[in-house]
Order: C-alpha cells, then structure tokens, then sequence
C-alpha cells in the first residue's frame, strides 16, 4: 500500500491548521513533520507546540486519525523525541549520526508509543540498519541533502532505494520505506519501482493551486508503477 505524505515544510504557515485540514481532504495519508534545529542542519523550522496545534487537524472527514509523521533533523535527539512523543506524533524519525547510542534511541521513541525509525542523508551508508533494524519501523531516505524544501531529487538515490528494500524484505518485518525530497507527479512511479512505498512531497503539493489534483495524479502515476 503506497502512502502519500505532504510536508508541512511548504504550506502557509499563516493558515497551518486550514493547510493540514485541505490536504487531509485532497487525500493525503499521513502529515509529514520536519524538524530543523539550525545545528545538525542550516535551518530552524518548528517545534513541539506547534506539533500540539496541529494534532486535531489530523482527522479526515469521517474522524479518521491521520498519522502525524515528525523528522528529526536535530542534534542531540531524546529530549525532543519525547517532547513530539507527548505532543502528539505517531512516527518519530531521526538521523543515526545525530546520536551517540541509536539503539537506546529508538527504544525510547518506541517506549513513548510511537512508531520509530531512521534516516539516511544522501551520502550516508546503511550499515547501520545492521545492528538495529529489528527495532526500526520505518525507514526514510533523503534524496535531498537535508535542510532547506524544493530540491531537486538526486538520481543517486534510486540505487539506495534499492538496497534498502533488499534488506527491508530480507527480514520479513513490515517495516515502511519512506523517500523524501524532489518527489512529483513525474518522478514517484520510478521511486516506488524502485522499492520505496511512503513519498514526502511539499513543494509539489503545497505549491499547486489544487492539492486534489496532485494527489490524484501521484496516485494515479503510482497506479502504473513496476
């Protein structure tokens, strides 16, 4: 099952609940949460409270709960993983060299009832996954280096996407495989055929002047993927 997740990165931030509300009802699965912290990248974003705002926006129209998807770019890593933990995230996601023990890490974000996981900036190996991977429910690789919204997908990331399926699917657990930076309409068949099920997408979504038809027309490229 392929899941679309708009980053909020891109949406009007003078109107954030109205945003997270439109995209749920244009179709998006899950609302993708990123977190700078202008040390472990070049950028200072949103925090927790704003997490906390947001959260009951979270719903379809039925009342459905749409999973709040919140990336840590940040450096050292419990401390906030805990606070958007308690402020409402069901994902929480965080890069394995912005913290000293990993294991421990996930195990925290775990303990708090999230669903955890790792992420992988463009020139960073997957070794790691060697170690932990029995305790990562999800997996997120940047196809962007990670800091600023509306890059350009580096090709590159094609072939990660790959090993990382290899070893999802080596282990049997269902564990999602998460590509964020440069996903459009014309691009996300070739990432899902690659392996990766859950696509970020801001600038593509919240740049559109109809958020309907993007989703639809990703769903429907999706449709056709190999």
């Amino acid at each position: 099952m392929y899941t679309i997740a708009p980053s909020i990165l891109s949406a009007d931030f003078a109107t954030l609940g109205s945003e997270v509300r439109a995209v749920i009802d244009a179709g998006a699965d899950w609302i993708h949460f990123d977190v700078m912290d202008n040390h472990y990248v070049p950028n200072l974003t949103i925090g927790p409270a704003v997490a906390a705002a947001i959260k009951p926006y979270c719903v379809t129209s039925d009342g459905q709960a749409v999973p709040l998807d919140v990336h840590l770019m940040v450096q050292p890593v419990d401390a906030l993983a805990e606070a958007f933990a308690n402020a409402g995230a069901d994902l929480i996601t965080f890069h394995p060299d912005a913290e000293t023990h990993v294991d421990r890490t996930l195990q925290l974000i775990k303990d708090q009832g999230c669903k955890a996981g790792l992420v992988f900036n463009p020139a960073m190996p997957l070794d790691v996954l060697d170690w932990v991977i029995d305790k990562v429910d999800i997996i997120l690789l940047m196809s962007v280096n990670p800091g600023f919204g509306g890059q350009c997908f580096l090709e590159s990331t094609y072939r990660k996407i790959e090993q990382a399926r290899r070893r999802i699917d080596s282990t049997g657990r269902d564990i999602r495989l998460e590509v964020d930076g440069g996903i459009k309409a014309d691009n996300i068949a070739l990432v899902a055929s690659a392996g990766a099920d859950t696509f970020v997408a801001g600038s593509a979504i919240f740049n559109a002047p109809d958020y309907t038809a993007v989703i639809e027309q990703m769903r429907s490229n999706l449709a056709a993927a190999k």
